[in-house]
């Protein structure tokens, strides 16, 4: 009896295994969809403005429009993680990402095309508010390295979404890539309808409104996300600036490459920080990343020129790529029964900066050029530094006299 309890148990565990990796498998390859959707946009903007006769301060309405429903969402979902049904709402997720994808890829005219975006938002949403949670309780003990592979995954999606561009408009039409994007996302969705709900190995515990407050001011929270301001601001001007910069640097024809060549450099940088993230503690790994950004900073956008510039990007990439996961597991592992409202305040936070800061940049490129621009953004970068200095020592402070009770939600 006892030995055929045991293999019960054991052929129980083994199974709820197998659907947690599976759970994992579609969870990244969602993730690699999601980044060659936000790459994708910027890259048929040429196209767009051609195909439908739109001015550019309509194609300007595109980035606002793919975002203020995914803030919405990702913060009213993301808050009620601990009281949603994750399997369902992934699924749904997903099929309105791929469904709103498909209506972009058909839309007669841009007003519908923008109308899909703004659902495809909100579709996202739905998504990001509880996949990187879900991660957390799967894996508690490895969120730095997990949340390093998930990104990785993110990069080589975001990589490849220019070149799906290129080849959707060799082969007649940009509304194939927004074709092949949803038909994909709609398979990952029945993928997610089919699998059992997910058994994970801690729990997500229901978070009132009205203790948020107490969640942001815990100091692990505040560093969290003001670092994240500074750093994934950054991220959004080299992802909107960086090629109309390098037009002065490079030859004919290369400087679109600048972002494909840093955005392939968040690979090799995110699985390296996956590794690190482990060995040497989040705090760690952020102070030896963000010190050397600086530099290498400095070296690309006031000293290089011509080909070294490139060279500069890709330094910058593999940096700066390991931030914003190893940050996120940082703050997860800080209230790890609350991982969805940590989830949604820091994916706000960013996604307010990644708008803002091109936008400030688009100020100073029209005052002055494209280079003081970029050189400015050696100041967040320089704040993100110390934030996650501040926080280092507090940490340090921490460890050597007990646990003080911090900040408890519970009170």
């Amino acid at each position: 009896m006892s030995e055929a309890g045991g293999g019960d148990a054991g052929t129980a565990v083994e199974a709820d295994r197998r659907n947690r990796r599976r759970w994992t498998v579609a969870v990244f390859l969602t993730m690699a969809c999601t980044g060659a959707i936000m790459q994708v946009r910027g890259a048929v903007l040429p196209t767009l403005e051609g195909y439908f006769a739109v001015p550019e301060w309509q194609l300007g309405l595109i980035a606002p429009a793919g975002t203020v429903g995914y803030l919405l969402v990702i913060l009213v979902v993301g808050s009620s993680a601990g009281r949603v049904n994750a399997r369902r709402f992934i699924a749904l997720g997903a099929f309105g990402t791929g469904t709103a994808l498909l209506a972009m890829g058909l839309a007669p005219s841009f007003v519908v095309f923008l109308a899909a975006l703004a659902a495809q938002g909100a579709a996202v949403g739905v998504f990001r508010a509880l996949d990187r949670p879900l991660l957390s309780h799967f894996y508690p003990s490895r969120r730095g390295r997990v949340y390093n592979l998930y990104d990785g995954t993110w990069a080589i999606g975001a990589a490849l979404g220019p070149l799906a561009v290129v080849l959707a408009l060799r082969a007649g039409s940009w509304r194939l890539v927004f074709g092949a994007l949803g038909v994909g996302v709609l398979a990952l969705a029945v993928a997610f309808w089919s699998l059992r709900s997910p058994a994970v190995e801690s729990e997500e515990e229901p978070l009132a409104r009205e203790d948020l407050g107490a969640l942001v001011r815990q100091p692990e929270m505040l560093a969290v996300l003001a670092g994240l301001f500074f750093v994934t601001g950054v991220e959004g001007g080299l992802f909107t600036w960086l090629p109309y910069y390098a037009r002065a640097e490079l030859p004919g024809g290369w400087a679109e490459l600048t972002l494909t060549a840093m955005l392939v450099a968040y690979v090799p940088g995110r699985f390296t920080c996956s590794l690190l993230s482990e060995r040497l503690g989040p705090l760690t790994l952020l102070l030896g990343v963000l010190g050397l950004l600086i530099p290498a900073f400095g070296f690309t956008f006031f000293i290089a020129d011509g080909w070294w510039v490139l060279l500069g990007v890709v330094a910058i990439g593999l940096l700066i790529s390991g931030v914003f996961p190893t940050m996120m597991a940082y703050g997860t592992d800080a209230v790890p029964e609350h991982s969805g409202p940590v989830n949604a305040l820091a994916s706000a936070v960013s996604a307010v900066s990644v708008g803002g800061v091109p936008a400030l940049m688009g100020v100073v490129v029209g005052g002055a050029d494209a280079a003081t621009a970029m050189r400015l953004l050696l100041v967040p970068i320089a704040l993100a530094l110390g934030v996650v200095t501040v926080a280092r020592i507090a940490e340090g402070r921490r460890n050597r006299h007990g646990p003080a009770g911090s900040a408890a939600l519970e009170d």
